[in-house]
């Protein structure tokens, strides 16, 4: 009998095991969600397959191929003719007005349920109180963060364009380790921004050192990704090799007239990078356009220093006529080629009529003919006002089916939380996640359903290291969207950006419905999900 002792207690745990997670919940139902009916599409890439799904709490405790007792349900959603699938995962956001657009509506309308920020060498400071501000008041989707490049190196260098001495370097570092500590997922930089413009790549490999070795990864806005696309995969290469960590080409793309074409070559190099063991990976946005700056625009070397010192060299009648022919130039071949109407203008504060109207727009207003010179002569008065955000017509339908159709490719919207009567915003925020369903899987067949479906789930939370997010399996985090696979699209436009996505009925983050029969419910059930440094 006392050999037996220890099986016994081991039934009786595993019992009582089972029991806790099929206990009878609301009413006496067993499942507080029970989602029959529909198609599942698990994020793995496997095919999908028809099953009922239960939720208890924050997790999935069933997926069952044959039909579950709707008795079980204390709320039955009947997905019939639906898919269901894990949460979409934005890998690449701007949600710098989360505090004040907590719900994160045009994002979790699309399916999202986890999104990180931080990007493009710029992030909250110090990350313990920006996770702390998502816990302290709940967020529509789950929310995580990257350190910034940028704003360590504005925060102990100011915005000059040179090496760090040893002791700033240093400094970074330790910024970097503590941003690490506190739950960053790795190093971002931008590249083509200030003051990440100014950086090296010493100094970048010697950051990206320090979130490798808490197993974080290195994210970039590269340098140009335009015609010297190809030398700054190179550099990224570089910088993840010497830093003994993935290295991901953000928003991936071959951007102006100079690199169309270019995305074959640069996904062959990245295929051999990967062959010599160096783990490059990527992410991208399903449009032919992007959206940044207005400063964008201006040469590199009249930045440095800020605005004021922007402002005082634009003054100069010498230096303004250098940066008027550079500027030019930048109209007449990074930005599309001799057509101001690829430049349109997104954000304009000093003057709010120009939003949604383009630089060919407001020279036909001045009475200019749409010319790169006379584009060039008002970006230098936009500037002057306080410079403004644009969207830039720069890319082609060729290169973005083909850097989506590559297996490493996941998706990541770029886009800023955005809320209607706010601006005229890259449709992106709105639409990233249900273009890719119903545009390049539904109308254009550039993928299969499973694949894009784990492009955007299981692929980036592998990738990442979320823990029991980007697939539905039992006992992971219930992270569900349910959608109409006939319906599912994009409804905002360049020209009408502020349009929510159509064909996705649920959206629930940790068990909760964020979108409830197509309608945003408000309910703040996202954590802060932080990344535990590790050893390597």
């Amino acid at each position: 009998m006392r050999t037996r002792t220890p099986v016994l207690l081991l039934a009786l745990v595993l019992s009582a095991a089972c029991a806790g997670r099929l206990a009878p919940g609301a009413g006496g139902a067993r499942y507080d969600v029970l989602i029959t009916g529909g198609t599942v599409v698990d994020g793995t890439g496997r095919a999908g397959y028809r099953a009922d799904v239960a939720l208890r709490g924050d997790r999935i405790v069933r997926i069952s191929r044959r039909p579950l007792d709707p008795a079980q349900g204390a709320r039955v959603v009947d997905a019939t003719g639906r898919v269901v699938a894990p949460g979409f995962v934005d890998t690449h956001a701007h949600i710098e007005p989360l505090l004040r657009m907590r719900g994160a509506e045009s994002s979790v309308r699309q399916g999202v349920t986890t999104i990180f920020g931080g990007h493009d060498g710029d992030s909250p400071w110090p990350l313990a109180a920006a996770y702390d501000s998502v816990d302290a008041g709940g967020t529509g989707p789950n929310v995580a963060y990257y350190v910034g490049h940028g704003r360590a190196r504005r925060i102990v260098m100011g915005m000059g364009d040179r090496a760090p001495t040893p002791d700033e370097l240093a400094r970074m570092r330790a910024m970097v380790a503590q941003g690490m500590g506190e739950g960053a997922w790795g190093l971002s930089t931008g590249l083509i921004y200030l003051p990440g413009i100014f950086a090296r790549t010493d100094e970048i490999a010697a950051l990206a050192e320090v979130a490798g070795d808490s197993g974080g990864i290195y994210t970039s806005h590269m340098r140009d990704e335009g015609a010297g696309l190809l030398q700054s995969i190179g550099e990224l290469t570089e910088i993840a090799r010497r830093g003994r960590l993935p290295g991901n080409v953000t928003h991936m793309k071959a951007s102006g007239r100079r690199a169309w074409g270019l995305s074959g070559a640069a996904l062959a190099m990245i295929d051999s990078v990967r062959r010599t063991g160096v783990v490059v990976t990527m992410d991208q946005y399903p449009y032919t356009a992007t959206s940044t700056s207005l400063s964008i625009l201006l040469p590199t070397w009249v930045l440095e220093g800020g605005d004021t010192a922007y402002q005082r060299r634009a003054r100069d009648p010498a230096l303004r006529e250098r940066i008027l022919r550079e500027t030019a130039a930048s109209l007449d071949t990074a930005q599309g080629g001799r057509e101001p109407w690829r430049v349109q203008f997104a954000r304009v504060r000093w003057d709010t009529t120009l939003e949604g109207r383009t630089l060919q727009d407001w020279a036909q207003r001045r009475g200019l003919a749409p010319t790169p010179e006379n584009g060039a002569l008002l970006v230098l008065e936009g500037m002057a006002q306080g410079g403004a955000s644009c969207v830039y017509h720069v890319l082609q339908e060729d290169d973005v089916e083909r850097i989506l159709r590559h297996p490493l490719t996941v998706v990541g919207s770029d886009g800023s939380l955005s809320q209607p009567g706010e601006g005229h915003p890259h449709p992106r925020a709105y639409g990233t996640f249900v273009r890719v369903l119903g545009r390049y899987v539904r109308e254009r067949q550039v993928l299969q359903l499973e694949q894009a479906v784990r492009k955007m789930t299981g692929l980036p939370a592998e990738r990442l290291g979320l823990e029991r997010r980007g697939r539905l399996a039992e006992g992971w985090y219930a992270d569900v969207v349910v959608f109409d696979p006939a319906t599912v699209a994009d409804a905002a436009t360049f020209e009408r950006p502020h349009q929510y996505a159509v064909g996705v009925d649920y959206v629930l983050v940790n068990g909760r419905f964020a979108v409830d029969a197509g309608a945003s419910t408000d309910v703040r059930a996202g954590r802060g999900l932080r990344h535990r440094p590790r050893a390597r």
